[in-house]
């Protein structure tokens, strides 16, 4: 039939996008999972499952780019689609978390870990969003959340057990080939853990090269703000400031404000010599943390150049 006939080719077109998204080509994978998705609308219903994994998949796109109220959209179509999917309430609540849109992010995180209560990033994203409400809302900021939606039992164990259906109604953990946009299990997670912790091990040693690939193989498995900006340290140390800075902004994409990162990059711009940007990333700094010595220290210096 013509609608099935639509849903192979647009399989095929979700294979291209997550070629493409291995790649770091995040413009041209949500260009196909697009046209994939206009190939499914006429499907209806019929695909609601396959049309969930696409919106995800193009949301991780979008995060990727740093379009977050794009990636919000696409997340939440998912999720009215296919409630309660994992990945679209993850990369929901870290477009939300760029956003500083904390108490949403922090409802996305808890529900995640209603779901399957073994995803790491769902455990750290609510360690930092409670810090941050806490910041910002002071003791009683409970009280200020949304609700958080309660996960019916039957979507808590759809994602942990296979789908014992017809052939073909995969939930989309399955729907997304192995490394299709966000793959990341508690297992690569914690070897991403182990990897950072030998990385930081080196570092004490002195040995920064060797920490670099400790580092480097960590953020294959999982990209970390904190893995970056120690990774960022290791390269100022060894004088490849280009590098230095390359991590440093990597890390601010994932947290915007992040002190080190901040810092990190400041230094490694001084030593290229575009005093301008240095200058521009320590007064943000500042805006956070007006007290940090080391950063006036660094001020001071650039303002004598």
């Amino acid at each position: 039939s013509g609608a099935m006939a639509a849903a192979s080719s647009a399989s095929d077109l979700r294979r291209a996008g997550n070629e493409e998204f291995r790649r770091g080509q995040y413009g041209p994978a949500a260009a196909l999972y697009t046209r994939a998705l206009a190939l499914l609308e006429a499907a209806g219903e019929a695909a609601a499952e396959e049309r969930s994994a696409l919106l995800a998949n193009r949301a991780a796109c979008h995060l990727k780019d740093g379009a977050c109220r794009l990636c919000v959209a696409d997340c939440s179509g998912a999720l009215d689609l296919v409630p309660f999917g994992i990945k679209p309430l993850l990369r929901r609540a870290a477009a939300y978390e760029a956003l500083e849109r904390y108490q949403l992010a922090y409802v996305d995180y808890k529900t995640v870990l209603q779901v399957d209560c073994a995803v790491q990033a769902a455990h750290d994203g609510v360690n930092r969003m409670t810090k941050a409400l806490l910041e910002k809302d002071g003791v009683n900021w409970r009280q200020k959340l949304p609700p958080i939606p309660t996960v019916p039992v039957s979507a808590q164990t759809r994602w942990s057990v296979p789908s014992a259906g017809a052939p073909g109604e995969n939930t989309p953990p399955a729907t997304a080939p192995r490394g299709g946009p966000g793959e990341s299990t508690a297992a690569s997670t914690e070897k991403a853990r182990t990897l950072k912790e030998e990385g930081n091990e080196l570092v004490k040693k002195g040995n920064h090269k060797k920490a670099v690939e400790k580092y480097s193989e960590s953020l294959k498995l999982n990209q970390e703000c904190a893995t970056y900006t120690n990774r960022a340290l290791c390269y100022l140390t060894l004088k490849q400031y280009k590098e230095a800075v390359q991590d440093c902004t990597e890390a601010l994409r994932l947290d915007p404000k992040n002190i080190k990162a901040l810092y990190r990059r400041a230094q490694a711009l001084k030593e290229l010599k575009d005093y301008k940007s240095s200058i521009a990333d320590i007064k943000s700094l500042l805006k956070t943390e007006p007290k940090n010595t080391a950063a006036l220290r660094l001020l001071q210096e650039l303002n004598r150049v």
